[in-house]
């Protein structure tokens, strides 16, 4: 499978400057309002989780990644590798403009972990998206057996280190289960 084209990192570029336009338009904070920045926080029940550039849920990402390189292949496998990435930004984006809209913050407050949750910062935002463009890209490279894999070793790893990952975070999104609230509660 051929690389990213120049023009692939341009449309990708473009998208992500895109993504954070919107974000500012919907009054979303740049950086953390505690004013510092830093590469990694991972303190889930804190002011500062889902505001710094990596977090434990950097994890999902790269998996939302691979998942939509395999979608993308198994959609549209004759197009050039910068459309699928683009696509798949555009659908990572606007999780992203959804997830930081009232609607998905009062839902998360309410039925998931996230405990005084207020949104994500564009930093954070335009991160996450960062991380589904690695693992996209990263997949790619990769057989697919072994994208699974690492897949699974990160929804172990999450799991097993903060009581969360993609999976768990979906289903408490979607449908959630008292038990499992209280079990990532610590109870």
């Amino acid at each position: 499978m051929a690389g990213m084209s120049r023009t692939g990192w341009l449309v990708t570029a473009a998208l992500l400057a895109l993504l954070a336009a919107i974000l500012f338009a919907m009054g979303r904070p740049p950086i953390c309002p505690c004013g510092t920045v830093s590469l990694w926080h991972g303190i889930v029940q804190s002011n500062q989780n889902s505001q710094q550039i990596s977090d434990w849920y950097s994890f999902s990402h790269i998996i939302h990644g691979f998942i939509f390189f395999g979608l993308s292949r198994w959609l549209m496998p004759s197009r050039p590798l910068w459309v699928a990435l683009a696509l798949a930004i555009g659908i990572e984006g606007a999780w992203e403009i959804l997830e930081n809209s009232p609607i998905i913050i009062d839902r998360y407050r309410e039925v998931t972990m996230a405990y005084g949750y207020s949104g994500d910062s564009i930093l954070n935002s335009v991160s996450d998206t960062a991380f589904m463009v690695v693992g996209f890209l990263a997949a790619s490279r990769m057989r697919w057996w072994v994208t699974v894999l690492i897949a699974i070793a990160f929804e172990l790893f999450t799991l097993w280190t903060i009581r969360d990952n993609l999976t768990l975070n979906v289903l408490m999104l979607v449908a959630p289960v008292e038990a499992v609230k209280e079990w990532q509660a610590g109870g």
